[in-house]
């Protein structure tokens, strides 16, 4: 799947468009419990502007659309991910309502000792509508991108969410994150069975093969998932599989499958791997690449972050990236990246360059 032609010369068309709740996000001075820990580090943290940070830093114009409060965070969320480079000039402020923020350890989310604790209900982005957002300012990328933490949010972003999935003519591409996170629908017995439902209606899905409903390996989740265009099951250590559907000159439908394995990586923080293997995807989508080299750019850039302590990364530089993602599978297998790898590069040009 590419998307089909020009860029609009018009100025508020954008590449992508990510719709989400963004929290300032407050990450420890030292390790230890949340009970224990001293001082913290404000930073932002929210899945799809994550993803538009990371666009806007490969090159691509993006545009982050939400509610925040009119408060001093609110303030923060929007110059913080404006810096990025990112279109916030559709982000609404509520008067009446908070900044969602949370707190975190530092340990991988993946294990017991980790802690998150979230200070966000009644936050503004819980109060989006369909009612109280510019559809038309959403719909103004090439791509939307979505993920299942905005319907978790309250039934009026349910009631969003369904209407941006819901196939329209002319709609942009829909990208959907089901980033399924149980603790956000406590209470809510069928969470899983509303992101697969929204899911349906996207034009390209990535999902980990962890939140996939309990299905077990790739193909079950496309026999589960079978309408989206292009799925893409992230599995972890192991790579990711997409599912593409093809159309042949016949008019029969086929599947064309295409798995690369992950890279090997010294992984400094585990906190948002996730955003950036989308963000580099959807990269490679608006260039066109071929799957293999969008799943490719998906691991370099999920590398990136992987080897930086917080949750965004400067992506590689385009030639870098391409280069690697160029790589024969003997090559690709052997490559192993750590921190300061999409720097190496360019400090060995500059010694170059200076005599």
């Amino acid at each position: 799947m590419t998307v089909e032609g020009p860029r609009s010369t018009t100025p508020d068309v954008v590449d992508v468009v990510a719709l989400g709740e963004s929290m300032v996000t407050f990450l420890p001075s030292v390790p230890g419990r949340l009970a224990d820990v001293p001082s913290f580090d404000r930073a932002i943290g929210g899945a799809e502007s994550n993803v538009a940070c990371v666009l806007a830093a490969a090159g691509h114009t993006a545009r982050w659309i939400s509610r925040v409060g009119a408060d001093g965070f609110g303030d923060h969320l929007v110059e913080a991910i404006g810096a990025y480079g990112v279109d916030v000039s559709a982000v609404r402020r509520d008067p009446d309502r908070p900044t969602g923020v949370y707190f975190r350890t530092a340990g991988d989310r993946a294990t017991d000792a980790h802690e998150v604790a979230y200070y966000r209900a009644g936050s503004a982005a819980s109060a989006m509508s369909v009612r109280n957002m510019d559809l038309d300012a959403i719909r103004s990328g090439r791509v939307l991108h979505l993920s299942g933490i905005t319907p978790a949010l309250s039934a009026d972003c349910l009631d969003l969410m369904r209407e941006l999935t819901a196939h329209r003519p002319g709609r942009p591409l829909v990208s959907f994150d089901v980033n399924h996170r149980p603790g956000l629908w406590r209470g809510e017995a069928d969470g899983a069975r509303v992101l697969l439902d929204l899911a349906r209606g996207a034009d390209i899905v990535f999902v980990g093969e962890d939140e996939a409903w309990g299905l077990g390996g790739p193909e079950a989740v496309r026999a589960a998932l079978p309408e989206p265009e292009l799925l893409v099951v992230k599995q972890g250590a192991a790579g990711a599989t997409a599912f593409r559907r093809t159309v042949g000159a016949d008019g029969a439908e086929a599947t064309e499958v295409t798995s690369v394995p992950a890279l090997a990586v010294d992984v400094v923080a585990a906190v948002g791997a996730g955003d950036a293997f989308a963000a580099g995807f959807l990269s490679a989508t608006l260039r066109g690449l071929p799957v293999r080299e969008r799943l490719r750019h998906g691991h370099l850039t999920a590398a990136a972050t992987l080897t930086v302590p917080g949750d965004l990364a400067a992506p590689p530089a385009r030639d870098q990236a391409d280069r690697l993602a160029a790589l024969d599978d003997d090559a690709w297998g052997t490559l192993r990246l750590g921190p300061g790898w999409t720097q190496a590069e360019e400090r060995a040009e500059e010694e170059v360059r200076t005599p």
